[in-house]
């Protein structure tokens, strides 16, 4: 069982959920091993009126057997179990038993019913609308394959499109919750950890009993035994067709070529080939495409760059998938030590700037500065040198313009004056008034800059 962590915003959903004085219909879905059913097993132990359902892959006739078998222990009506019966009959034997408090149905990996049988969202759609929505109960439909689990049960074309009453896409815990994995650990010595794992807590765990972050990697990633070995196949192989072509894309852009133009050219085909692959790896949570944050209108900009987004599969896509020649004839020690080369400042590093991206939501909402931004990324562009972060504030025209230094050395008044520099270009280009400035170093800062941001209230340093 994964450990739960912070999660208090989807328990608070659930919640408000479950307390409504009418019947609730709540879709909860998101990529495997994200922690979606300690969810909602830590959500269920508050409420003993509940029964919770695992769908396999098998039949429809078989699910509806372990179904009914469940609902027949639940209710404890033994001739349930051993009747001939549809889901109509068992959904009602199950809403006609009295219970003390408010019922609760959960469906885990929904999708499969759907899978074996096309017309099942459209058996629960009769079911809820002739039944359920009027029984004062709680239906949670969960799954891991995302395209399926939208295609049953968001899209407009499904039969239960409109009777959701919320719905929780369930993403990776950011940064700031890393920490409830472990005891003692300082956030420089996790960084490491979390650009490798990212926010998964099944890889967390996997890696949570060691200390030097290579051992953790030779062990449990370029060994070929372990689970993580195949992971990006085993996330890949359910929810698409032409695995081959979504990993030669990924590993395009995990290589460096993030405009569509390099990634067509690298791969050998035209831009608009990649256009489907790219919105499904998107509905993935896998590939983000990034725009300048100063952008007005960044669905029409031509400034678009893609990214993977997922920690573990960039890490997999440049340290892993190139080396597997040498990993299946047993060469991790060479594997490992091409690793070493780069890990640090080629890859940590950029995660840092994602961390203190998102440490800057953190740091507004605490009233670090007395105005609260909007819009936080980065810039690139003609106007100015590439800036790692650009938070704006847009009612107020206030800027806030840092930089993030990964580096073993503390860092001195030159990083402060070089992003001076860009202050004027970057003010007119979004049209603020007022520029403050934040630096973040994982090394710290020289006395110099230290005295400089004591004398200046613009000026705010986070190691």
């Amino acid at each position: 069982m994964q450990k739960f962590v912070n999660r208090k915003a989807e328990l608070e959903t659930l919640e408000k959920q479950y307390n409504g004085e009418a019947s609730s219909l709540v879709i909860v879905y998101g990529r495997r091993r994200v922690g979606k059913t300690a969810l909602l097993t830590e959500f269920l132990q508050a409420h003993r009126d509940s029964l919770y359902f695992l769908a396999t892959e098998e039949s429809e006739v078989q699910n509806l057997n372990y179904f009914k078998a469940q609902v027949a222990q639940f209710t404890g009506n033994e001739l349930l179990r051993i009747a001939a019966v549809d889901w109509y009959t068992v959904f009602k034997t199950l809403v006609e038993f009295k219970t003390e408090t408010k019922k609760i149905i959960v469906f885990d990996e929904f999708q499969y019913i759907g899978q074996s049988n096309s017309a099942f969202p459209s058996i629960l759609q009769k079911i809820w609308d002739t039944m359920l929505k009027d029984a004062n109960i709680m239906l949670i439909l969960c799954g891991s394959l995302v395209s399926l689990m939208k295609s049953q049960t968001l899209d407009y074309g499904s039969p239960l499109y409109g009777r959701r009453t919320a719905q929780i896409k369930l993403k990776q815990i950011p940064f700031k919750h890393y920490h409830e994995f472990y005891e003692g650990k300082t956030d420089d010595a996790l960084l490491p950890f979390y650009a490798v794992t990212g926010g998964v807590p099944k890889y967390i765990e996997t890696f949570n009993d060691y200390d030097d972050i290579f051992d953790a990697i030779k062990e449990n990633v370029l060994n070929s035994q372990s689970f993580l070995y195949e992971e990006p196949y085993f996330l890949l192989q359910k929810e698409v067709s032409e695995i081959g072509s979504y990993f030669s894309l990924i590993k395009a852009i995990a290589m460096g070529n993030r405009k569509l133009s390099d990634i067509a050219a690298n791969l050998g085909v035209k831009q608009t080939n990649l256009t489907k692959y790219l919105k499904v790896l998107m509905d993935l949570d896998l590939v983000e495409r990034e725009v300048p944050v100063t952008e007005s209108a960044p669905e029409k900009s031509k400034s678009g760059l893609y990214r993977i987004t997922d920690n573990f599969i960039s890490f997999w896509f440049k340290f892993v998938y190139p080396y597997r020649a040498y990993l299946e004839k047993g060469e991790t020690d060479y594997v490992l030590t091409q690793i070493k080369k780069s890990f640090m400042q080629n890859f940590v590093s950029f995660v840092y700037e994602d961390v203190c991206r998102e440490k800057m939501w953190e740091l507004s909402a605490t009233g670090t500065w007395d105005f609260r931004f909007d819009k936080v990324g980065r810039y690139w562009g003609a106007k100015s040198k590439e800036t790692d972060i650009v938070a704006i504030d847009t009612l107020g025209k206030n800027i806030v313009l840092g930089e993030c230094k990964y580096s073993v050395s503390p860092k001195g008044l030159s990083v402060l004056h070089d992003l001076q520099e860009r202050t004027e270009a970057l003010r007119q280009l979004i049209g603020a008034t007022n520029v403050y400035y934040v630096l973040f170093s994982s090394s710290g800062f020289t006395q110099g800059l230290l005295d400089e941001a004591e004398t200046n209230d613009a000026i705010h340093l986070i190691k």
